[in-house]
């Protein structure tokens, strides 16, 4: 499902090059959960930006069900990533001004489907939001905000879930239904990177992989 060769991304720092990712291989297939662990700045999430076909590599190659979305012109890069990837960050990236339902919606714009309404509002009912619905994001709870964008994630169908400190804000309780909603979608046929912190997180891996600092 997700299959990285030798990629590589540097940055330019105030002391010179930053190498965030050095010629790193990794391969995620279609049913299997796999945990990325390793300190700050290590490149956990450039490694992420890259595979989700957001931050063209420096050197390697990324293939997503076996497409190189980079090879593709920007517009068709981003209705590729809209069908084939799910996103959940930890700062979630929800749209202040609109309601759970149109931020869960938001994701068929770049791709859209005819049953776009009645699969989010089964995804809302899922994620336990059907009475936070038409609230906007300032008027949830932290747990709910991750659960919209969950949801949000799982709108088009992807076939590969990208997940970056998801549970990094959340209780207890918002954390299994995230992390639960990950494992079943790896269950169903889905591939999951996940990049964690958290031991409850990486347990729920089938998978574990630690990356080391800034070399």
């Amino acid at each position: 499902m997700l299959q990285l060769d030798a990629v590589t991304k540097t940055y330019q720092g105030p002391q010179g090059e930053v190498h965030a990712v050095a010629r790193l291989t990794l391969s995620v297939h279609a049913g299997e959960f796999v945990a990325v662990r390793g300190p700050s700045g290590c490149g956990k999430t450039t490694l992420l930006l890259m595979a989700g076909a957001l931050l063209r590599p420096d050197a390697g190659t990324v293939r997503v069900s076996d497409s190189d979305p980079y090879a593709l012109p920007a517009e068709a890069r981003a209705r590729f990533r809209a069908g084939h990837v799910g996103f959940v960050f930890q700062q979630f990236h929800l749209v202040p001004y609109l309601s759970v339902l149109e931020n869960v919606l938001a994701a068929s714009l770049a791709l859209p489907a005819v049953d776009a309404p009645q699969r989010a509002a089964q995804l809302i009912e899922r994620f336990g939001l059907r009475e936070r619905m038409h609230h906007v994001p300032a008027q949830l709870s932290t747990g709910e905000r991750q659960r919209t964008a969950m949801a949000r994630a799982l709108l088009n169908r992807p076939k590969l879930l990208l997940a970056d400190e998801p549970t990094g804000n959340l209780d207890a309780a918002s954390s299994k239904m995230v992390l639960d909603a990950m494992a079943e979608f790896a269950a169903s046929g889905g591939a999951v990177l996940l990049v964690t912190h958290d031991d409850r997180a990486a347990a729920y891996a089938q998978r574990v992989i630690e990356m080391g600092g800034q070399s």
